[in-house]
């Protein structure tokens, strides 16, 4: 991911962030973002919070294979690490709106997008001086706020 994805339209007041190579996982961040896209910036902060308490299940509609129902939105879970980093990146992007002057109550996700970073080597040390490899994920996202704009 070079750069950002989004080119802005004329006229349209646009706020971003961008997360590099987080370790978190592309398939659940994936999910989560699904969750926040199109929806206001306080409704937004609000879910991410619900899965980092663990009050409120983010739904997973692609990458839910085994994945156990949650009351009332079928097969979901609490993806607490990568909320936690998304509520960071949120929070940047919002600083940056209120840096360029935009209205921060009329702020909605406009853009949630996310892609595999780069993989990584890691090992985690095992019994009698043995060592496990595996490969470490990581994702880069990027977060476009805008200013809803008539009623």
């Amino acid at each position: 991911m070079r750069g950002y994805t989004y080119a802005s339209e004329s006229g349209v007041s646009i706020a971003r962030a961008r997360g590099i190579e987080v370790k978190m996982s592309p398939k659940k961040t994936y999910e989560v973002l699904n969750a926040i896209r199109g929806r206001t910036l306080e409704e937004a902060r609000a879910i991410l919070e619900g899965a980092v308490d663990g009050t409120k299940a983010i739904p997973f509609r692609r990458y839910n294979q085994e994945t156990a129902h949650k009351r009332g939105i079928g097969p979901g879970r609490f993806p607490k690490k990568v909320a936690r980093s998304l509520l960071q990146i949120l929070a940047n992007a919002e600083s940056n709106a209120e840096y360029e002057g935009l209205d921060t109550d009329a702020l909605y996700v406009r853009v949630a997008a996310s892609a595999r970073g780069r993989i990584t080597k890691a090992n985690m040390p095992r019994a009698q001086g043995r060592a496990t490899s595996w490969n470490e994920q990581t994702t880069n996202v990027e977060i476009v706020l805008a200013e809803r704009t008539g009623s």
